[in-house]
């Protein structure tokens, strides 16, 4: 189990590398093809209530995803995250310029007393961040388990996919019993069914 955990805290460390040696140009044009093929994507299009995610460190950016999921009538679902309990609860979010604020995890989520909680049955489609994905769905996260935790309580309908830049893509991701998968990986350069 240590041995897992070792081998995933390298892959995050490399990521973080790849990250760093990328050109922010390269990293916004990227960024923008994956955003665009996220927007033609057939089950994202036909999709009414969509969880998306407002990205850390080393995660491909969501800022315009959000703004523009607007613009296609989604109702956006956005993760608030309690780090006491290691729960995270899913709220609807009318307006990302005044419903959001700075959470526990130093970066933005819903404000409680503007967003309503949106069961987690109601989720058309899934957008899950990863550091790391291997093209059968297994990801690396940050390490808190925030979405191991809710992917199995999601729909089985609910396509679950995973937006990471090719080098972000590995061989091989070291699962463990807890860990779970990814339905579609969009990249740059493709999108990957593992179904």
């Amino acid at each position: 189990m240590d041995e897992v955990r070792e081998k995933k805290q390298e892959i995050r460390s490399e990521i973080s590398s790849f990250f760093k040696s990328l050109d922010s140009d390269v990293l916004a044009a990227n960024t923008h093809i994956i955003e665009n093929r996220l927007f033609e994507f057939a089950n994202f299009l036909e999709s009414k209530i969509v969880m998306l995610y407002v990205n850390a460190e080393n995660e491909v950016a969501t800022d315009n995803i959000i703004k523009r999921a607007y613009e296609y009538s989604k109702i956006v679902v956005l993760p608030a995250f309690d780090a006491a309990k290691a729960t995270m609860k899913l709220m609807k979010v009318d307006n990302p310029d005044k419903d959001l604020i700075a959470g526990s995890r130093g970066f933005l989520e819903p404000n409680p007393a503007k967003c309503k909680p949106v069961p987690v049955d109601c989720i058309d489609i899934a957008i899950v961040p990863g550091v790391a994905m291997d093209e059968k769905g297994g990801r690396v996260g940050s390490g808190d388990g925030y979405y191991d935790r809710i992917i199995p309580d999601l729909p089985m309908t609910t396509r679950k996919v995973g937006l990471v830049f090719e080098g972000q893509l590995i061989p091989q991701v070291p699962m463990e019993s807890h860990d779970k998968h990814v339905d579609i990986i969009i990249t740059e350069k493709r999108v990957i069914y593992k179904i």
